[in-house]
């Protein structure tokens, strides 16, 4: 007979009983998660990636067009004031040296833009199956729990028993197949 404990059952914890599950993260932990979810984002961005970001931020702060418009009214006005002045202006009007520069920088804006915002889209993408998964982990938690409860609920002798057809249907978790299938069936009839 040996050495087991008298209460031990086989192949089992002892007396029986289930290991206490482990505690919900802390709302402080899931921040952290996000927090590293950016950081490693940024970590693994080039050089040159990091670049276009701040010159992006710096083209998006609302004081760059304030800037813009101030260096444009200084470039015309300039020119034109040369052109009274009896000097020979860098820019007659039409200034077709300005609209070469703000095509040639509308169109550095606009690829800058797309390139930022590809980089953040694949973060986006990230924080999308972070949510999902922890919906789907999430709707399994709460339909054990509701399991758990009908469970309690059928062995409680002062209770009686009857069947809940609604709590064996949330005591289920959710079918993603079929959820998925309705969300592009529902993309295809708007479509």
């Amino acid at each position: 007979m040996g050495d087991a404990a008298p209460d031990a059952a086989p192949d089992g914890p002892p007396n029986g009983r289930e290991p206490p599950p482990e505690p919900p993260p802390e709302p402080g932990e899931v921040a952290r998660t996000t927090a590293q979810l950016r950081s490693q984002h940024r970590q693994e961005a080039s050089t040159l990636q990091l670049s276009l970001d701040r010159i992006t931020a710096v083209i998006g702060w609302p004081g760059f067009a304030a800037l813009l418009t101030g260096a444009m009214a200084v470039w015309i006005g300039g020119n034109l004031a040369a052109a009274r002045l009896g000097f020979r202006p860098i820019d007659p009007p039409p200034f077709a040296y300005l609209q070469g520069f703000a095509s040639i920088g509308a169109l550095l804006v606009a690829a800058l833009i797309l390139t930022t915002q590809r980089r953040e889209d694949r973060l986006a993408d990230h924080r999308s199956q972070l949510i999902m998964e922890l919906s789907v982990a999430n709707d399994q938690k709460v339909a054990k729990i509701i399991a758990l409860m009908e469970e309690a609920r059928r062995d409680n002798p002062a209770i009686s028993d009857r069947v809940d057809d609604q709590a064996a249907a949330m005591a289920t978790p959710s079918d993603t197949d079929a959820v998925l299938e309705a969300i592009k069936e529902l993309r295809d009839d708007i479509a």
